[in-house]
């Protein structure tokens, strides 16, 4: 009998960037996969992976919960119809919100994979610790059903849930991040040329871009021959982002360079050298990923999610948070030794080969996806 698999997932181009290859393996498994999401661009990607599609206008923030119910309602609607054997919600929100649609539709199984706590637990300002309050009751007795099985993505935050008493621990999993296809991020040396120090992420400043900004303003007054490159656009929607003008106007200062948004990942990061990510906190930074399966050495911040991949002094450097002095001393250490470069790449390497590839990660979903089936007894 062919199984239904359900993704629920904030936006499109979350989808076809974090969960894509993992609907494709569960396509071959024998499942048959639906995406739930906003679709913006990419609907023409999932139909053509053998996905069926359907639109929700999800909204990231928690500032809008009349929006909310309606979604709840039409998830409602869409689980009675797919009538799925599991879904599979991806993100803190969309945890939430497609439990309770789940719960009332009597979903067998639900699986919230929580890809990062964001500002409401990372944040202790009011606001943050107001939604915190409010979200405790519901996500206890969510997590707690017998139908729901929860993953994380690194330790720490798996720990703050268990801490709270927001999850049972004996359904709950560390699965870490969604993998790096190796085929699609291959190795490759350090091209020649004019060393790059890349930062590619959503232009936010809790990804750190302001020290990395002071960092590279520094560095360049040593090193005028290094470029300094930022990758990614504005986010209008999130409050932390930052402007074009803001950006702007370094550039015109002369010492980075702003290549915006870019569809190319992989040609991108093959002309870095260093690939720093000074984030506040992740879930698991794709970007990083990506950037060690091409063999960079990497620099980012001591913080749940970035410490899952980089290993201080074996494959890259941690630093602390919000210190752009210690994050430019990091990167200094970088640019001045190809060697050790070349070392720290090669470990990079080896530890997405070892750990954290795509096809690694997408085993234990699969496993997840077919044991929590069995034990519901609807298999």
């Amino acid at each position: 009998m062919t199984k239904r698999l359900i993704y629920i997932v904030s936006e499109d181009l979350v989808f076809v960037s974090h969960r894509l290859t993992l609907a494709k393996q569960a396509i071959k498994d024998g499942y048959d996969v639906t995406a739930i999401t906003n679709i913006s661009n990419h609907e023409d990607v999932l139909l053509s992976a053998g996905l069926k599609v359907f639109n929700i206008n999800f909204h990231r923030s928690f500032k809008r919960p009349f929006s909310d119910v309606h979604s709840i309602y039409q998830l409602i609607k869409l689980f009675r119809l797919l009538k799925p054997e599991v879904i599979h919600n991806v993100g803190l929100k969309i945890s939430l919100i497609s439990s309770i649609a789940a719960f009332i539709a009597r979903v067998p199984v639900a699986i919230n994979a929580y890809t990062g706590l964001g500002y409401v637990f990372s944040s202790n300002d009011m606001l943050a610790r107001v939604i915190r309050l409010l979200l405790n009751s519901p996500l206890k007795y969510l997590n707690h059903r017998a139908s729901t099985w929860v993953v994380f993505q690194n330790e720490d935050d798996e720990a703050l849930f268990e801490n709270s008493n927001l999850i049972n621990k004996e359904r709950t999993l560390l699965i870490k991040g969604s993998g790096v296809d190796v085929n699609e991020f291959p190795f490759s040396d350090e091209l020649p040329g004019q060393l790059k120090v890349m930062l590619a992420s959503r232009l936010l400043w809790d990804k750190g871009v302001g020290e990395f900004i002071e960092a590279s303003r520094q560095l360049k007054i040593s090193y005028p021959e290094v470029t300094f490159v930022l990758v990614g656009d504005v986010d209008e929607q999130n409050p932390l982002s930052l402007t074009k003008e803001i950006i702007d106007s370094w550039v015109n200062e002369g010492f980075i360079e702003w290549w915006g948004h870019k569809q190319n990942m992989p040609e991108v990061l093959k002309l870095a050298h260093i690939v720093a990510l000074p984030s506040y906190r992740e879930g698991l930074p794709k970007v990083l990923l990506e950037a060690a399966s091409i063999g960079r050495a990497l620099v980012a911040t001591d913080v749940p999610g970035c410490r899952e991949i980089v290993r201080d002094g074996v494959n890259g450097f941690l630093v602390q948070t919000k210190e752009s002095k210690c994050l430019a001393e990091a990167i200094e250490k970088l640019i001045l030794n190809k060697e050790l470069r070349t070392q720290m790449g090669l470990k990079s390497r080896e530890i997405i080969e070892t750990e954290l590839s795509s096809e690694i990660i997408n085993k234990q979903f699969i496993e997840l996806y077919n044991s929590a089936i069995k034990l519901s007894g609807t298999e």
